[in-house]
């Protein structure tokens, strides 16, 4: 990605002190995506499990310096790129000689509770993801990756003042509501208009109206299923709330729920009233029971005008056959910004292969691996020197807001650990018609304030 990208970028995302974890799982079973873990991972004060990786050295390539560091595992909780991760991995034992086994969770999967899975039978894997707000989970756990050669070509490192330097960026994601570009234009519906809740209102009667001349399914591609999907509705749709319409460094809405639990209830009316809105026009079989594979599959077909998801969602510009883009949760006159930054860090456990891990990390910040996640994995590099033009069908939009510096952060991602959980069932409750737009506010701020209790 072009320095200009991760300058601005960089200018909106904090160093945060964040810890990570770690698991392990089967290759091709089924998770979801790595930034979007839903519950809190296993226990501080769970005694550590001491799960070394398999030591077997892999045969030295052919004009290789580095050093052989035995095998690594690493949990992939992104399916999506399950394959071009296998090639990272190929691409690695030639190379280096080393070996890394990637082993991948489905999109339905918590990853957390895998990790839960794996650290209580001590069967850690030695790369995992977490988020920012898990660091505490894995206080002690997780090796200090300070002075390795990645720090210097990226500013996205993840810092945690007791632990050091202990996560590594391996992509920067945006979300908001992905769109069908296509779409929009045979409607006569400019995704720049839509900034305010009138014209989002608008917007939805007019594909309404059409929605049997174009032969789509339904407006939104929304899903507020909770057991496998609360990540989503809970971290991603609620992180709209508490930053939609806001500056990268702007930490109000965040700063307030970390205060007790406390919430802006005209600003969560708003914003409950935009969600209405949504359940109105979503497919009905998608909204209560639905699967991420469902989602992601009907937005690829064109069955769905917008998606409640970010640009993992369609990596390759060969999965679909329209022009991706970028809308607001315009729940409030002016919003237009998205969520932009790195959600989640890859982490070394501690008690693993850690020469492995920090090895493998230096080599995955090289041009090697780089062109492997970017031209086929289409996700956006945080590295300053690398060379390649994101693929993603969502980055030219993504870019877009950025360089506008019309992006949010992901706050979402400091809130306490496990609310996701709560939240999604409120969301859950709401697309069943159980609440109104009002019930939805008062039901958010009790379960919201007893889960901060806590």
């Amino acid at each position: 990605m072009k320095k200009k990208l991760m300058s601005v970028l960089l200018a909106g995302t904090m160093v945060m002190s964040l810890a990570a974890c770690g698991t392990t799982g089967t290759t091709d079973t089924t998770s979801t995506p790595a930034d979007t873990t839903a519950t809190e991972a296993a226990p501080a004060d769970t005694q550590t499990a001491d799960a070394t990786a398999a030591t077997e050295t892999a045969p030295a390539a052919e004009e290789t310096a580095t050093a052989s560091v035995g095998a690594v595992r690493l949990l992939n909780g992104k399916p999506e790129i399950n394959n071009q991760m296998q090639d990272l991995a190929a691409k690695y034992k030639e190379e280096t000689g080393n070996e890394l086994i990637v082993e991948t969770i489905g999109g339905d999967t918590n990853a957390s509770d895998e990790l839960k899975k794996m650290f209580q039978a001590d069967n850690m894997p030695d790369i995992f993801v977490i988020e920012a707000n898990q660091a505490a989970n894995w206080d002690g756990m997780l090796a200090d990756l300070a002075g390795e050669d990645w720090t210097n070509k990226t500013g996205f490192e993840l810092t945690n003042d007791s632990m050091g330097t202990i996560g590594f960026p391996y992509t920067v994601e945006a979300t908001a509501l992905g769109y069908n570009a296509d779409i929009l234009k045979a409607a006569g519906v400019d995704p720049a208009s839509l900034t305010s809740p009138a014209a989002w209102k608008e917007a939805c009667e007019t594909l309404e109206s059409k929605k049997d001349e174009l032969g789509f399914t339904a407006v939104f591609g929304w899903c507020a299923e909770p057991t496998n999907l609360g990540w989503s509705s809970g971290t991603h749709v609620f992180g709209q709330y508490l930053d939609a319409g806001l500056k990268a460094d702007d930490t109000t809405y965040i700063d307030l729920l970390n205060d007790g639990g406390k919430i802006d209830e005209a600003r969560m009316k708003n914003f409950a009233e935009f969600i209405g809105m949504m359940n109105q026009y979503s497919d009905p079989a998608l909204l209560i029971d639905g699967t991420y594979d469902n989602q992601v599959a009907g937005f690829k077909e064109g069955k769905y005008v917008f998606i409640t998801q970010g640009n993992w969602c369609v990596t390759s510009p060969d999965d679909i056959s329209f022009e991706a883009g970028f809308a607001p949760y315009a729940f409030e006159d002016g919003i237009n910004t998205i969520i932009a930054g790195p959600p989640s860090y890859w982490v070394a456990y501690a008690n693993g292969n850690v020469d492995g891990a920090k090895a493998f990390f230096n080599w995955c910040a090289g041009d090697s691996a780089q062109n492997i996640l970017v031209n086929d994995a289409g996700l956006v590099s945080p590295f300053d020197d690398c060379q390649y033009e994101a693929v993603n069908p969502f980055y030219k939009s993504m870019k877009s807001y950025i360089d506008a510096g019309n992006y949010s952060g992901w706050h979402t991602m400091l809130k306490k650990d496990g609310l996701q959980n709560e939240t999604c069932n409120v969301f859950a409750d709401y697309a069943k018609g159980k609440l109104d737009a009002d019930g939805f506010v008062s039901t958010m701020a009790k379960v919201i304030a007893g889960y901060y209790a806590q």
